[in-house]
Formats: structure tokens, C-alpha cells, sequence
């Protein structure tokens, strides 16, 4: 097989992508088609079946192995432990269509220009265009590269100023019918799969052809009672999982189907804007966005003006989020790479809501279609739904095995059943029925239908519980679990957060802290108004809507959310801008209203936010939100208390989220809006600490102590402050009373420094000096009084975990053996912390709830979303109740389906057996007791 595979040329789909494929070129050979063609007849469909089977044989039978530059057939392997065989069709585009259109020629610019894929892929001179389709992705042929790319998308290497060049003014109507034809539609199309298809598919499977060649037999030797038995298990089996493939396709359809049919606003370059259907935009369309409450249709990139997004579907929280757009910079390095922060803030994805669409001063919002159909973030999740990643379970590699085996021990007797009747005299055709009934005797037919009967009974039970499952297989998984990562913030913890206190800060050090609960306003100054104005709140008839935590730090100052215009203007500041002001009921202020002119979004890599305001007859300001540690390090250093650290611990050793605020001056000269960020996020004035209140979930301590009680592994994933996170596992019971967390602390390398390791001991009691680090820690010493193995726990940050993973790899099991707290994780560090669990051979459950966890979810071997949203889809499983208390419940039914399994197994390996020994008993005695006997004896 593989040197059949070495002669055709090969090539990687996707490379480095977790859909990275390999690819052989095979040309198809008339006289091997004759010849599959005519075993295909002699074998009576046997061979085509084997063929569905095994895809590979199919190709190596029908073609020969050639150059991918002349297959007309594509032969795939995923890269993975699975080695997953398909195979497609190459097809042809025909651009000479387009030729009386608007008379494309070979010599035309548009052909001639080779910057770009789509150019490259057009074959000269006949204007044709090679492509397959996989996993509903196109990928077109590259003339110049000579291999297979991916079509759909604009190309990673376009840089900032380049997007605004070539798209910004929109695509010529040649251009886009080109990009229509090679691109194909911008439709996320799923069916919703016939039932006729559905139970095709699913009565090839071999277990139900090897059960209709049994049933065949025993009606030929008059065996109908346990026959007709055997047809109606199959039949309520499969009826079961048809009817469980088309809810799930009718669900899928049903979440894409309003994305697919909306009009939208398109600048061509030459005849203006125009309204389109969505399924004709290409990769360089350029969107125009006006109103409010606009679906998404692809992916875009915003070059003009703002927008507030709702990407709920995305994230599971319908949190409103700010969308900035992309500036033109001097540079010709990669668009993303460009990016300050986070490269998504520009990005309008696909299935998201907007909100609100902010013009600037231009008059327009406008965004550069990045991606269509399949390849946007939506079909991204479409897609892991209709081709999931193929679960390598234990249970049913050892079926196989196990069946082999049967199959080995059948084949021994049914020859030994052939010499036994022929030496015997027996008639031919007796000979024959005897020899295959020993293969239906020793592979149980029934086998299917009894091992999917413990997963039916615990989905249902489930069901009633209110959690939900897309992936029935995955309820025998849930039993192996033996490592649960949750997520803190609304799923350990309340979602909510209450407003504790605010701690303000001076050049003498940190003040009396402010506490809310007292009822008195909060002094008028730059704290209060960093705390009014620093936030993604936005006013949406009338209502203030946002995030939870920002919309609580701007009731607490009691100001107001306005919009600029004819009540309300400050000089100098379009119309329509958010304002806010104190109310009148505050008294004398020295602030009239603060005009937000622009702001830099929070961003989870880069925990911070800034905004630029403009003070009503003042001056313009910048404020600064985000993570105390971070805040700090942009701070005048004589500004932040020399108690900075010792005060922060005060607070997040009880638990307490802790934010940070700074603000400074601005000169006036330069638009805010083409300040970079780096300018204006240097050399702030520190203000003070905002303390949050974020209590546990009542039914946190409980559900944690039963796993842990199961001898269950509970690990923490989560982006809040690691204090805070440490804290919260001893409140919540994650590590327990007497038992020690150590600190892992890792640094990146600097100069002529190599990167370093750390280990330092968390007291709660007596807080260690800032900048000291024991280097060793006896174990044995720190945990004898604890009497049980295990009685430490590491904690470590998301930073401290990436500098561990590309310096110190070898050191990363040894860590993660005893890890518990990880804080500070991105969204990627928690799918890649999953991953590295799953490979010291845990069984990886993850809980959260559904914000920023997604991939995680994804990842883990059972995902439990507590979020009702679209992106629990993404999840296997999905819970109504928003707390933890499913998780136990799942790992109990899993375990009881898991046991039924078994012992369903056990049972037809057994009666297997003993019909297998009375009939070698039978065969050794030369009787003629028919197999209808066999019940009897």
C-alpha cells in the first residue's frame, strides 16, 4: 500500500491546519474500469460494497498513480493517528463563458495580473480553472506553485495599505464575475439529507450486510423465530439512528438557512452602490453597512468607521462588542501581523449581529469581504459539526479486536465443519449451509442493536435532565473521565459581578477605600470619569447595553449615556458621538460631559482597554481599563504606590476580581482617531483599584467535592488574575484544606539571559515580597503534615504556560501532573492545555460556559456548554441549568451505558461461544440436527 502510494505525487492540504491532509494524484485507466466493472457483476455488488468500504481500494483498483498536475482523480489521508482514506473527482471551471460577456481574452489585465490565486489558477489559453472540493471547501489548482490551494478567502499576505488600494474603492463587474465562477457562492448550504439517503447509508454499514447474509441463511434453513427477532432489533436500531441524523440535520440547516439569503449594499467601482443578493459577494467586495440590526453574511474587515457587534454565536455571551477599523500603515508585512492587538477587532465575522454601524467623517461604514461561504468563522463551526473528528475510544478499538478474533475462530471451524460434512458424504449444497452457518454463529448479528441500547436509555435520561446531545457516542466516552477542566467566571462563579469598592490612589500612596454599599457618590475627578467613560457600553433606543462588569462601574458614578447633537455638542466633535456627562442631581462639577472619540476595545490577549475623550471646554484625555499587572507597567513609575503589590493581594487572596485604571493628557493636534496606540497607552498617571465581588455558585462546592471525592481530577482554565483564581479553588474546594499551591513562574528570554523556571510557595497567611523566588521547594517537607499523596497543587499563568511549552517542554508533564490553577488563559492556551492533557492519556472533560471556550469545548473528549447559545453546537453537550451540577450527572450515565456495554458484549460473546461449541459438538458427532434445534440443546 505505501509503495503504491510513493509512485503518484504527493502533497499536504491544509498544512498545519488540524484538517491537514495528504493528497496523490491517480489518472483513471480504461481497461482497470472494464475489469472492476465486470468483478463488480460476477461478485453480484460485492465488490462496489467492499469498495464503499474501503476508499482506497477503489482508486488503486479503477486508476494508476500519475502527477497531481495530471490526476483526474484525488486520493486523501488525514495526518492524524486515523489515516482516514477519500477520494474526489478533479473538476473543470469554464471561464469562455464570460468571453462574449465582456470579451475575456487570454491577454486581458485581468488574466495577465498573476499577484493573486485566482489569477494563477486560470490555465492559459483555453481560460479553464482546476478544482476539488473538500469537506465543502474549494481548492483550485495553482499553475505557478503547482499544487492545490484553498479558494474563498483573501490571501494571508495582504498587508494593511494594500486592502485599502486595491478594495477600498470595490471590485470592477469583471472582476467579480471572475471571483463568482472560481470562488463559487457565498452560501453556508446544508440540506437537510433525505431519509432514504440517511438509511442507505446507514444499512451499508458492514454489521447490518453481514446481518442480512445471516438472516438470508437461517430463512433458507427454516430458523425464523430468532431471524425474524434479529430484523426487528435491526430495524428499530436503525430507525433510531436515521431519526437521530435527520433532527440533527434539520437542526443544522435551521442554524444557517437565515444567513444565506440577505441583501446587502455593494460599492462596484465603476457603478456605484448597488443592492445585492448575499450569495453572490466575493472575496474584495466592498460592503457598505448602514442601519442597525444587520446580519452578517461572510466575513469582512471594517476600513471605515465603527460598529457594535453581537457575536453571541461566536462567543455564547450576547455581550455587545466594539469593532475598529483597519488603518493603512507603512509597512508590507501581513495585515494580522500589523495589528496591534488582536487582529479579530477589525473582523465582522459571519453569522454575527450588527448592532450599530458608526460613520466617521467620510459618511460611510465600509468593510472588505475577507471571507465567504465555508471558509468564514461560521462555516468553520458548520463544518467540525457535519465532519467531526473521529473518536479514537478504547471500548470499540477492543470490539474489533475482540471480533477479529471471533472471525479467526470461525474461519478455523468452518473449515473444519467442510471436512468434517465432506468426508461425511453430506450433498454439496448441505455442506456449504453448514460450513456459513458456523460464520453467523460466531459473529453475533444482534451485536449492533444491543450495544447502542445502553447509549438510547441514559440520552433519554439525560434529556430529562436537561442536557442535551448531538453526539450520542459520546455518552459511553463520559464514563471514562477522569480529568474535568471548568472555566470560573459564570461557571464556577456567578456571572454577574457586584461592585465592591474602589480604592483611589495619590502621589502619597493608596487612600481609604470607597465602598459602594454605603450609598455616597463617588468624588468627582479622573477616576470617576475613567470609570463613566472607559467601557464598550453603547445606547441602543434608549437603553444603555453592554457587558455586565462595565455596565455596573458606570451605574456606580452616576452620570448619564447621551448622544451628541442638537441638546448636547462639544466643538470639534461629530455629531452622533456617545457622551457622557454627570447628572444633574450631583451637584457642581468641574465636568461638563465627556465626548468618547475613539477607543482601543478590550482585548483578552492584550487585557486592556483605552479610549480617547474630549473633555467639554478641556482638554482631551485618554483613560486606561484592564488587568492591575498590566495598567501598572504603563504607568509613570512614580505614580504607582510602592504598597502596589501588597494591596493587590490584600484583595485577590479574598477572592475579589480586581481592575486597574490610569488615564493622562493628549495633545490636540493629531485626529484620535490616527493616534497610534502605542503613543497613547505610555507614560499614564495611575488612579486606583476597582474591586469586584464574584461569589460562587451554590451548587459549585458540592458537585467539586463529589469529583474529587470520585477520585476525579478538577482543573481551573480560566483568564481572571491568578490570585484570584487560587482563591477561588480553595473556597470552592478544588484544593483543599492543608494542601499547598505553588506558584509557577516562567520568563521569556532577554538579552543575554536565557529563559527561566521558578517555583514559589503561595502562603496565604504572610504575603511574600515582591521579586522573591525560592528556586527550590522540598515537597516532602511542605506536604508531610498533609498525610495523602497529591498535596500540592501547581498554579500557573497562561504567559508563564507558553514560555514552559517552548523552553521547557520536557518539564510540562511533570507540571501538569500536579496542575490545578491556570489563569490568565487566552482562548487557544485553553484548547492547547486540553490537548496536552488528552496526551498523557486522560479522558478530558471540559466545562464552560461558552464564552472564550469554544475550542476548548471542541477539543476535550466530552465538551459541556452551560450556554444556550448557537456555539453550544460546537459542544457534544449542552445543559438548561447553568451550573456544574450536570457534570456528575453525565459521568454517571456514561459510566451506566458504559457498564451496559460490556456487559451486552460479554452476553452475545458468550452466547456466541456456546453455540459455537454445540455446534463443533454437533459436527464432531456427524448429526443432522437442524440450526432450529439448537435453541433446544
Amino acid at each position: 500500500m505505501g509503495d503504491h502510494l510513493e509512485r503518484g505525487q504527493h502533497a499536504v492540504l491544509n498544512e498545519g491546519d488540524e484538517n491537514e491532509m495528504e493528497i496523490f494524484g491517480y489518472r483513471t485507466q480504461g481497461c482497470r474500469k472494464a475489469l472492476c466493472l465486470v468483478g463488480s457483476i460476477f461478485s453480484f455488488g460485492l465488490l462496489p460494497l467492499v469498495f464503499y468500504w474501503k476508499p482506497a481500494w477503489h482508486v488503486w483498483a479503477n486508476c494508476v498513480p500519475c502527477s497531481l498536475q495530471e490526476a483526474d482523480v484525488v486520493l486523501l489521508r488525514t495526518t492524524d493517528e486515523f489515516q482516514i482514506y477519500s477520494w474526489k473527482k478533479v473538476m473543470w471551471i469554464s471561464l469562455s463563458a464570460l468571453s462574449s460577456t465582456f470579451g475575456l481574452t487570454p491577454d486581458h489585465p485581468l488574466v495577465i495580473d498573476e499577484e493573486y490565486i485566482i489569477n494563477r489558477a486560470i490555465r492559459k489559453p483555453d481560460l479553464k480553472v482546476r478544482y476539488i472540493k473538500v469537506q465543502k471547501i474549494r481548492y483550485v489548482w495553482n499553475n505557478f506553485e503547482e499544487q492545490f490551494q484553498k479558494i474563498g478567502s483573501l490571501e494571508d499576505w495582504l498587508s494593511s495599505t494594500k486592502i485599502h488600494v486595491k478594495f477600498g474603492s470595490g471590485l470592477t463587474t469583471e472582476e467579480q464575475e471572475i471571483r463568482r465562477l472560481i470562488c463559487g457562492p457565498n452560501a453556508i448550504d446544508v440540506e437537510i439529507t433525505p431519509i432514504w439517503k440517511l438509511l442507505v447509508k446507514e444499512v451499508l454499514n458492514p454489521f447490518y450486510i453481514f446481518q442480512l447474509f445471516s438472516v438470508c441463511l437461517w430463512f433458507s434453513e427454516d430458523y425464523k423465530e430468532y431471524a425474524f427477532a434479529i430484523i426487528l432489533m435491526s430495524v428499530i436500531s436503525i430507525a433510531l439512528t436515521v431519526y437521530d441524523l435527520r433532527q440533527q440535520s434539520v437542526k443544522v440547516h435551521h442554524l444557517v438557512e437565515s444567513h444565506n439569503s440577505i441583501t446587502v449594499s455593494v460599492c462596484e467601482r465603476k457603478a456605484g452602490v448597488q443592492e445585492l443578493e448575499s450569495h453572490f459577494l466575493v472575496p474584495g467586495d466592498l460592503l457598505i453597512l448602514t442601519g442597525s440590526r444587520v446580519q452578517m453574511p461572510c466575513d469582512a474587515i471594517l476600513i471605515d468607521g465603527s460598529c457594535v457587534v453581537d457575536e453571541g454565536m461566536l462567543t455564547g455571551e450576547s455581550i455587545p462588542v466594539t469593532k475598529t477599523p483597519l488603518s493603512p500603515m507603512d509597512s508590507s508585512a501581513p495585515w494580522k501581523m500589523q495589528c496591534e492587538a488582536d487582529p479579530r477587532q477589525h473582523v465582522l465575522f459571519c453569522g454575527t449581529e450588527v448592532i450599530q454601524a458608526k460613520a466617521t467623517s467620510s459618511g460611510a461604514v465600509r468593510a472588505v469581504v475577507l471571507q465567504t461561504g465555508f471558509n468564514t468563522a461560521k462555516g468553520d463551526l458548520v463544518r467540525s459539526i457535519l465532519y467531526p473528528k473521529p473518536m479514537n475510544f478504547k471500548l470499540y478499538r477492543d470490539a474489533i479486536r475482540f471480533l477479529l478474533c471471533f472471525v479467526g475462530t470461525a474461519t478455523i471451524g468452518m473449515i473444519y465443519s467442510l471436512c468434517v460434512y465432506v468426508l461425511s458424504g453430506e450433498p454439496l449444497e448441505e455442506v456449504v449451509r453448514k460450513a456459513l452457518d458456523v460464520i453467523t454463529i460466531a459473529v453475533p448479528p444482534a451485536l449492533p442493536a444491543a450495544l447502542t441500547t445502553g447509549i438510547i436509555y441514559a440520552q433519554r435520561r439525560l434529556k430529562k435532565r436537561g442536557i442535551f446531545c448531538i453526539s450520542p457516542q459520546r455518552i459511553n466516552v463520559c464514563g471514562q473521565l477522569n480529568l474535568v477542566c471548568f472555566d470560573k467566571t459564570g461557571t464556577l462563579t456567578k456571572g454577574g459581578l457586584d461592585l465592591w469598592g474602589v480604592v483611589p490612589c495619590t502621589r502619597n500612596g493608596f487612600q481609604t477605600i470607597h465602598s459602594f454599599a454605603s450609598g455616597k457618590a463617588l468624588p468627582q475627578g479622573p477616576l470617576c470619569a475613567a470609570m463613566a467613560s472607559c467601557h464598550s457600553l453603547i445606547l441602543l433606543d434608549g437603553t444603555i447595553q453592554g457587558d455586565p462588569l462595565d455596565l455596573k462601574m458606570f451605574e456606580a458614578t452616576k452620570w448619564e449615556m447621551t448622544i451628541s447633537g442638537e441638546d448636547f455638542h462639544i466643538e470639534g466633535v461629530p455629531a452622533h458621538t456617545m457622551v457622557v456627562k454627570p447628572r444633574d442631581t450631583i451637584g457642581q462639577t468641574s465636568v461638563e460631559g465627556l465626548a468618547v472619540l475613539h477607543q482601543f476595545p478590550f482585548s483578552s490577549a492584550l487585557q486592556r482597554m483605552t479610549v480617547i475623550v474630549q473633555e467639554r471646554g478641556g482638554d482631551r484625555l485618554a483613560f486606561m481599563k484592564g488587568s492591575p499587572e498590566g495598567v501598572a507597567s504603563f504607568c509613570q513609575p512614580d505614580t504607582v504606590p510602592t504598597s502596589f503589590i501588597s494591596e493587590l493581594q490584600i484583595y485577590t487572596t479574598q477572592g475579589f476580581r480586581v481592575i486597574a485604571l490610569a488615564y493622562k493628557k493628549l495633545e490636540t493636534d493629531c485626529p484620535a482617531t490616527a493616534m497610534l496606540r502605542e503613543k497613547v497607552e505610555s507614560d499614564l498617571i495611575f488612579l486606583g483599584l476597582l474591586i469586584l465581588e464574584n461569589r460562587l455558585k451554590e451548587e459549585t462546592k458540592p458537585v467539586l467535592e463529589e469529583l474529587i471525592a470520585a477520585r476525579i481530577r478538577t482543573v481551573m482554565i480560566t483568564g481572571d488574575n491568578l490570585q484570584t483564581a487560587i482563591t477561588v479553588a480553595r473556597k470552592s474546594g478544588m484544593v483543599s484544606e492543608g494542601q499547598k499551591v505553588i506558584l509557577v513562574e516562567a520568563n521569556e528570554a532577554t538579552g543575554s539571559s536565557s529563559a527561566s523556571l521558578s517555583w514559589k510557595l503561595v502562603e496565604e497567611k504572610k504575603h511574600v515580597p515582591y521579586g522573591h523566588q525560592d528556586n527550590y521547594i522540598n515537597i516532602r517537607e511542605e506536604t508531610s503534615d498533609n498525610g495523602k499523596e497529591g498535596g500540592y497543587h501547581f498554579a500557573l499563568s497562561g504567559k508563564s504556560f507558553h514560555v514552559i511549552s517552548q523552553h521547557f517542554n520536557s518539564l510540562l508533564p511533570k507540571i501538569l501532573i500536579n496542575g490545578t490553577i491556570f489563569a490568565r488563559m487566552s482562548p487557544g492556551q485553553k484548547s492547547s492545555l486540553v490537548e496536552e492533557f488528552q496526551k498523557l492519556d486522560y479522558f478530558v472533560g471540559m466545562c464552560g460556559d461558552g464564552a472564550n471556550d469554544c475550542g476548548a469545548l471542541k477539543m476535550a473528549h466530552v465538551g459541556i456548554s452551560l450556554s444556550e447559545q448557537e456555539a453550544s453546537v460546537a459542544s457534544p453537550f449542552t445543559s438548561k441549568t447553568p451550573n456544574i451540577e450536570c457534570v456528575p450527572h453525565l459521568i454517571k450515565e456514561g459510566r451506566a451505558a458504559l457498564v451496559t456495554s460490556f456487559c451486552m458484549f460479554k452476553y452475545m460473546a458468550l452466547y456466541s461461544m456456546i453455540q459455537r461449541q454445540t455446534a463443533f459438538q454437533i459436527t464432531s458427532s456427524y448429526s443432522r440436527i437442524w440450526p432450529s434445534q439448537l435453541l433446544l440443546v
